[in-house]
């Protein structure tokens, strides 16, 4: 059975579960899909029973997380739907940035709770911060589509440059991304070997949830060693060893 994976802040990454392990390995791949024999051989390296995958996975199709096709199983259209908000959330192509902020405001009162949760989320999601109820922000270096929330009216606007420093103190604790991000990336070093595989599954795991937190701010705004590239760099090397695994 894989280990917990011991942090350098004295935290710990727990094994992940059977259906952990298939939504990982689905979200991650190309296409949100992978065959029997692939799961079955993941399975293997993260010390999940065949067994235990297979009710897991019969559990998934029951509760149309995925389907069964001749390609073996695939997310179904809301799960591709987080895929492809994933894959540009880890990915976070940022342009050069003039200074210039985003402001998203909410326009529509009266909501209920749920829809107030997926709207939140969804603006997290974009990366933008909340300023003040009802008032999101971020810097104007990413492309942010806030097309599917029509509640949402948004403008561009300057902020004056003396205060910006304290404005992203304010929306972000970047000092705390950063440390947790260079345990992630220590653990993954350490965790490289064939023989720790399971183990650096659960931590390439780990680092796509953190990637899906890092605000994406413009170089101005955060230390010269932000280790945000570096995390990028160490998930993207671990998808291509994968999928060349695949190939082979």
């Amino acid at each position: 059975m894989t280990a917990h994976v011991l942090l350098g802040d004295g935290s710990t990454l727990r094994p992940l579960t059977a259906r952990s392990a298939v939504l990982s390995t689905l979200l991650g791949s190309a296409g949100g899909s992978a065959t029997p024999a692939e799961l079955v051989a993941l399975a293997g390296e993260l010390g999940i029973t065949e067994n235990a995958l297979r009710a897991s996975l019969s559990r998934m199709l029951s509760g149309g997380e995925v389907t069964r096709g001749d390609d073996g199983y695939r997310l179904n259209d809301r799960l591709a739907e987080r895929q492809r908000r994933q894959e540009v959330a880890v990915h976070a192509p940022t342009t050069t940035w003039d200074g210039t902020w985003l402001i998203a405001m909410v326009t529509v009162a009266g909501r209920d709770p749920s829809e107030r949760a997926e709207l939140r989320t969804g603006l997290r999601a974009a990366r933008l911060a909340e300023l003040r109820e009802g008032v999101w922000v971020r810097p104007d270096n990413l492309a942010c589509d806030l097309s599917r929330h029509p509640e949402v009216i948004t403008w561009r606007g300057a902020h004056p440059e003396s205060e910006v420093a304290d404005l992203v103190d304010q929306l972000w604790d970047v000092g705390l991304w950063a440390t947790r991000a260079r345990h992630l990336l220590e653990a993954a070093g350490e965790h490289d070997l064939p023989e720790n595989a399971g183990e650096r599954f659960t931590v390439m795991a780990a680092i796509v949830r953190h990637l899906l937190d890092d605000p994406a701010l413009p170089a101005e705004l955060v230390p010269q060693d932000h280790p945000a590239d570096l995390l990028r760099a160490a998930y993207a090397a671990y998808r291509e060893l994968l999928r060349t695994r695949r190939q082979e």
